[in-house]
């Protein structure tokens, strides 16, 4: 299975009051270090193959698009990729977006784009603490067009304060009319920590209810299956041809690495996640030594569950032979009592050789892809 690399830029312009990312306002000091540090980490990895490149944040557009460009030249020489070209994928906040940007970030040989663009209706999009219009939204679709990016991705947030099935409905209606290849629709989480988790507890009574959560996650579903995008996994929409690589190595449950503050790797069944303080993280790549952080490796019957709670989130669930090569388990029988009561209750399906979630089991993912996990 082919290599992921995650880069993470944790800088931003503003701080969005949902977020719990590892991320800070952006100084051009502090942002210039980062990016030294960044380039020593990198440097000091192994040298391999690799098939995807994905830089998140953070809001990676707060760097110039020349230093993008030339950390991805660093990345693709120090990464190869073992095919004709990488996928490499940036997140980009819309208001930040400059002329000329995609030019930099095609030479480079960026080819995916990820728009942050939460909503397409002003208050919803001032409620998140967005800075952007829905209108710049549209002009960097049509700038990333222009300048040849080869795939453009729109993410949106559901359940945010205020919002309404009419207004959902505008916004997903604005994502289809851009003619973007690739949606990401993602329900509202109260993060710990976050100013959003203090004004819940403030006025939970501003916040939608499970019931209304639900129904703008149908309509998700049903708007963009119509619209011609395949659902290939529970918060993600694709056209043919156009699914995120990336993220589809984590579903598999194959192997990344991350590299910045806060990342996390996955090599030979042994997950790492960087340090969350900057300042740790800056002395330990700028000194070309390890980064501290946490680890863990995950063997036996807990990697299986967790294989088989990723694999459920897709359109493709859980290959029953395909696990039972790589994993020496039989899915089906070892979880026997998890797949018989999910299925009693119409959430889990059998597609030949397969288990997937039902329509239904969608809305319920946490619950039935976490009893894999938990069950002993």
């Amino acid at each position: 299975m082919q290599l992921g690399i995650y880069v993470h830029l944790p800088f931003c312009p503003y701080i969005c009051p949902y977020c719990d990312f590892a991320k800070w306002p952006v100084r051009r000091s502090r942002a210039s270090a980062y990016m030294q540090a960044l380039q020593a980490e990198i440097l000091a990895a192994h040298s391999e193959p690799a098939a995807t490149i994905f830089y998140g944040g953070g809001t990676p557009n707060a760097y110039d698009a020349y230093e993008i460009g030339a950390l991805t030249r660093l990345l693709r020489d120090h990464f190869p990729s073992p095919r004709a070209a990488h996928e490499i994928s940036i997140e980009v906040n819309p208001e930040l977006v400059r002329e000329g940007d995609f030019a930099h970030y095609v030479a480079s040989g960026i080819n995916r784009l990820s728009i942050g663009a939460q909503s397409f209706v002003e208050p919803e999009i001032a409620a998140l603490g967005r800075k952007h219009t829905p209108q710049q939204v549209e002009r960097v679709v049509e700038l990333a067009r222009a300048a040849g990016i080869a795939s453009v991705s729109i993410d949106l947030i559901f359940a945010i304060p205020g919002q309404t099935a009419g207004s959902w409905s505008r916004s997903l209606d604005s994502a289809i009319a851009l003619g973007v290849d690739h949606v990401s629709t993602y329900g509202l989480t109260i993060e710990a920590g976050t100013p959003f988790e203090r004004w819940h507890e403030r006025e939970p009574g501003a916040f939608a209810g499970d019931d209304l959560e639900a129904e703008l996650y149908g309509m998700a579903i049903d708007r963009l299956e119509r619209a011609g995008y395949e659902h290939y996994e529970i918060s993600n929409f694709a056209r043919p041809d156009h699914r995120c690589a990336h993220n589809e190595q984590y579903w598999r449950n194959g192997e990344y690495l991350g590299f910045g503050v806060s990342a996390a790797s996955y090599r030979g069944g042994e997950r790492r996640v960087h340090t969350r303080e900057l300042d740790v993280y800056l002395a330990a790549a700028g000194a070309g030594g390890p980064i501290p952080g946490e680890a863990e490796r995950l063997t036996g019957i807990k990697a299986v569950g967790e294989a088989v709670m990723i694999a459920l989130r897709t359109a493709q669930g859980v290959a029953l032979q395909e696990f039972k090569e790589r994993y020496g388990v039989d899915v089906a029988e070892r979880y026997a009592p998890v797949v018989a009561r999910y299925e009693s209750d119409g959430l889990l399906e059998r597609r030949d050789d397969r288990i997937v979630l039902t329509r239904r089991g969608r809305f319920l993912a946490n619950d039935v892809c976490g009893a894999f996990v938990t069950f002993e």
